[in-house]
């Protein structure tokens, strides 16, 4: 009681930066091989079940027990206190109730109690993504109505007579209203099974992967499973559209422009993937010679940049105190802590550094 093991998830964000990747994290209170610690069960707290019910070889929480908030707000707390914003963490699901965290029990709080634990997590955490739980309506509502994104945990399942494909999850979609949520906040799914098992049971793969797209999933948790040799080109293409992807297609600039002046650039962009980028990243250009380099970082906000077109023409403007000469323009997408690049383009070009050159351009002194 009172003590956390930190090590587990500081390990797992150091294996996520060593890997060129982001962790994805929930929480959990228990699950059927994980029991609430004993110090809970013998702190007064109350049992939603007894040693006599159907599920009496778990002890389940009565989760309106104020102490059931205390300890495991508390937990959600600290967690936030140490990795909001961490630069290695992608997203917290909000886990509030029942196994895995997942928010459904045989043994639900009212809903007023379901709200209290998901504020929590909308207190707490102000820079880290946040995912909530599919199973809920009413709380799915709730959580993405105020900023967090969604993630369900059965992508394939296309079993008859019912599917969570083919019934719940599209009738959900649209009676939660959560359709239009992917234009501010992530969502992300999770195989029900995985890609071989959907190939023994015969389920249609482009129909699959056409609805993840149609419901502008961001991030894909396919389990550790091989992808059946041919469905291979079905899955890179799912890589290709799904989350964003952005390709300039037009850039425009003054040949010879004075230091201390503006480069009048015009650049047409087009986001080829089904949703925008969910966190600052920075467009920037640089002006490089063998001598001397200036990165102009501009103000533009990438994550308004939704499938489509958009255009970013705003004056730039070259240091006052850059010595003339020819110079190379480059672009990158910046990581907002590191300012390195850190968004592969989808276009040619991109140098070791990550930077994409553009072409020249001549400086003159400045007047």
């Amino acid at each position: 009681m009172g003590k956390i093991n930190w090590d587990v998830i500081d390990l797992a964000l150091a294996e996520a930066k060593r890997h060129g990747q982001r962790l994805a994290v929930r929480l959990m209170p228990y699950d059927p091989e994980h029991p609430l610690p004993k110090w809970y069960q013998q702190s007064g707290a109350k049992r939603a079940n007894s040693d006599l019910s159907k599920d009496g070889k778990i002890w389940q929480p009565d989760f309106s027990d104020p102490l059931y908030f205390k300890y495991w707000s508390a937990i959600v707390n600290e967690f936030a206190k140490r990795y909001d914003g961490h630069p290695d963490l992608d997203s917290v699901d909000i886990s509030t109730v029942g196994y895995w965290g997942e928010g459904w029990s045989d043994y639900m709080p009212e809903f007023p109690i379901q709200k209290k634990l998901i504020d929590v997590y909308l207190k707490d955490f102000r820079k880290t993504p946040l995912l909530m739980n599919f199973d809920e309506p009413e709380a799915l509502a709730y959580g993405t109505s105020r900023g967090a994104g969604w993630r369900f945990d059965c992508l394939g399942d296309m079993r008859k007579p019912w599917s969570a494909m083919l019934d719940s999850y599209p009738e959900q979609i649209a009676t939660t209203g959560i359709g239009d949520v992917w234009r501010s906040a992530p969502v992300s799914m999770e195989t029900c099974g995985v890609s071989e098992s959907w190939s023994r049971d015969g389920w249609d793969v482009s129909y699959i992967l056409s609805e993840a797209l149609r419901w502008h999933v961001s991030t894909i948790n396919v389990k550790s499973s091989a992808i059946p040799k041919p469905w291979q080109s079905n899955f890179e293409e799912l890589e290709r559209r799904m989350g964003y992807r952005f390709a300039l297609r037009r850039a425009e600039w003054q040949e010879q422009v004075r230091a201390g002046e503006a480069l009048h650039l015009n650049t047409w962009w087009v986001n080829e993937g089904v949703a925008p980028v969910y966190r600052p990243f920075i467009l920037a250009f640089r002006l490089s010679s063998p001598k001397s380099s200036a990165v102009l970082r501009t103000d533009a906000d990438l994550r308004k940049w939704l499938p489509g077109d958009a255009v970013f023409q705003d004056p730039i403007f070259v240091p006052g105190d850059l010595p003339p000469g020819e110079y190379t323009l480059s672009v990158a997408l910046l990581d907002p802590v590191t300012l390195l690049p850190a968004i592969r383009l989808a276009i040619e070009g991109r140098g070791v550094d990550g930077w994409y050159d553009l072409g020249k351009l001549h400086l003159n002194k400045a007047l």
